[in-house]
């Protein structure tokens, strides 16, 4: 898998890319997700219909991102980097610890960023973006 994909990749081979969706509702023009040449990119994902709080609305986010990741073929091992948008830099604490626990089990976790941003979409509590790497 390594070498097909380090050498599409120096070659520049481009192989297409390809939408990922799982039939949510999407605000806007974009995809949910993208898949090309051995990446996946996946929009913010948020979770209004879970709860009110900052951990449910968490829990909820990486509900969907599981379920757009195995639409793409990849689970959470196969995720390098996550960004997790907050309305409020001070529900950190709730959210690491939904987010820590989502992660058991994952030999590398991801690097990730998290930090504060004004005016989430649809006044979410949270919003999480993920780059991965597709195992196929």
């Amino acid at each position: 898998m390594k070498r097909t994909l380090l050498w599409r990749l120096f070659c520049g081979i481009y192989m297409g890319k390809e939408r990922i969706d799982i039939g949510g509702k999407v605000f806007g023009p974009y995809s949910p997700g993208v898949k090309a040449n051995g990446f996946i990119w996946l929009a913010g994902q948020i979770s209004l219909e879970s709860g009110e709080s900052t951990g449910d609305q968490t829990l909820g986010c990486l509900t969907k991102i599981d379920a757009l990741l195995e639409a793409a073929g990849a689970s959470k091992n196969d995720i390098c980097f996550a960004q997790v948008l907050l309305a409020d830099i001070n529900d950190f604490s709730e959210m690491n610890e939904v987010y820590g626990k989502w992660l058991d089990g994952v030999d590398i976790p991801p690097a990730r960023a998290a930090f504060e941003a004004a005016n989430l979409p649809r006044d979410a509590k949270v919003e999480i973006v993920i780059q991965a790497i597709c195992p196929e």
